[in-house]
């Protein structure tokens, strides 16, 4: 159902995916494109905690349709299948319709290890 309108969106959804190694990432996304794709019916639109581990999603069956899909996409394209494989990735949506890109893993190596000191 959302299909077409997530494809609009992946060429940018990809170039995020690279920059969220440095930082999370927020794309607002047009909500008029969502609800012609839902052509009427009630949708929540709104997910969170849309995990990709290694570009598979974590508890599917958890996860809105839209989200589901969302994350099938991200799987099956080439070019974001290659950017998540071997990462973990965090993605939600909020009722605005600004898509959040976290990458899990670039935070935890950003975390100093125990009994590194900086010499002067």
């Amino acid at each position: 159902m959302f299909g077409l309108t997530w494809k609009k969106y992946l060429p940018v959804i990809a170039i995020m995916i690279k920059r969220s190694a440095k930082e999370e990432q927020t794309l607002s996304l047009n909500g008029t494109d969502f609800r012609r794709a839902a052509a009427g019916r009630k949708i929540r639109y709104s997910f969170s905690n849309l995990q990709l581990n290694n570009g598979r999603i974590k508890n599917s069956l958890t996860h809105s349709p839209l989200a589901v899909e969302f994350g099938q996409l991200l799987a099956e394209d080439m070019l974001t299948r290659n950017l998540v494989k071997g990462n973990q990735f965090e993605f939600s949506m909020n009722n605005d319709f600004q898509l959040r890109i976290k990458n899990v893993a670039a935070g935890l190596s950003e975390v100093p290890q125990e009994g590194a000191t900086e010499e002067k």
